[in-house]
């Protein structure tokens, strides 16, 4: 199944290039009082809303995929988790590249060393929200990456058994300002973590351990490889992350990019591809 959040935060499900307006799924989620959960309530109930959109989406309005407004699948991760350098190729040319290491070792180090990181949840966009370059006297990188979402708490799980705790992926965009500074900062601006254009639950990419993955920019490819690449899989990266922090429903995790990463300003069209997923059109501004 697919399904995506549109609008004025109504809920789609995807069926080729129409939507079927199925917010009326959300009457399934429980009442919350203030405090708020630390969770996606939509990602934390998935199987109801899941049943409930099967049972009166034959029946919902159809409205054309082109004509929605696309957000961000998941409203309200917890957390958002992103693994550095987790393609060989793509140190390989964060380490030759001054522009892109920016003289700081922390940034030529393996992930085994580094570990995985945090970004801002304020960060998160839909595709066709955008990105807003917040700097624009600086280089501003794209970086396309498999993203998953966790469907239910974690903790110190092995990696035997961590597929089962992902709910679904998506296609992520880890947008990135250029400097010494720590990564964390540096890809937390408002916009620049794009998840989208959908999320795919997870019975329906038995193998993100195979997926072919690319972006291009104003029609130039920019970035071409495959999940086989990464150096730390989907379940590699749960087991890790869950060994540090307890993993919520609703939390996104970024897998890491491929080479190839190359600037982006205002006015460019960005459109990114992962196989079994689909394909998002991002502008930026």
């Amino acid at each position: 199944m697919r399904v995506c959040r549109f609008g004025e935060g109504r809920l789609g499900l995807v069926e080729g290039q129409s939507v079927r307006d199925v917010t009326a799924a959300l009457d399934v989620l429980p009442s919350y009082r203030y405090p708020l959960p630390g969770h996606d309530p939509l990602v934390a109930h998935l199987a109801l809303v899941r049943a409930r959109i099967e049972a009166i989406g034959p029946q919902a309005p159809v409205l054309p995929l082109s004509e929605v407004t696309l957000l961000s699948p998941v409203a309200n991760p917890g957390k958002i988790i992103a693994a550095p350098v987790n393609y060989q190729k793509h140190l390989d040319e964060v380490k030759s590249d001054s522009q892109i290491h920016a003289g700081n070792p922390a940034h030529t180090i393996t992930i085994q060393q580094a570990g995985v990181f945090l970004k801002a949840t304020s960060s998160l966009v839909g595709p066709g929200e955008g990105i807003v370059v917040r700097k624009p006297d600086r280089r501003t990188d794209h970086e396309v990456e498999l993203a998953f979402v966790i469907g239910r708490t974690a903790s110190n799980v092995s990696r035997s058994e961590a597929l089962g705790y992902v709910a679904g992926y998506a296609i992520g965009l880890d947008v990135t300002i250029r400097g010494s500074e720590d990564r964390s900062l540096r890809k937390s601006p408002d916009s620049y973590t794009v998840l989208g254009p959908w999320l795919v639950t997870a019975d329906e990419v038995p193998d993100p351990g195979s997926l072919d993955l690319e972006i291009s920019v104003n029609g130039e490819r920019r970035q071409q490889s495959n999940t086989k690449y990464l150096i730390l899989g989907v379940a590699e990266l749960v087991e890790l992350a869950s060994s540090f922090y307890t993993l919520h429903p609703g939390d996104v995790v970024l897998t890491g990019t491929p080479e190839g990463v190359s600037p982006i300003g205002p006015g460019d069209r960005i459109v990114a591809t992962i196989a079994r997923i689909g394909t998002m059109e991002v502008e930026v501004r």
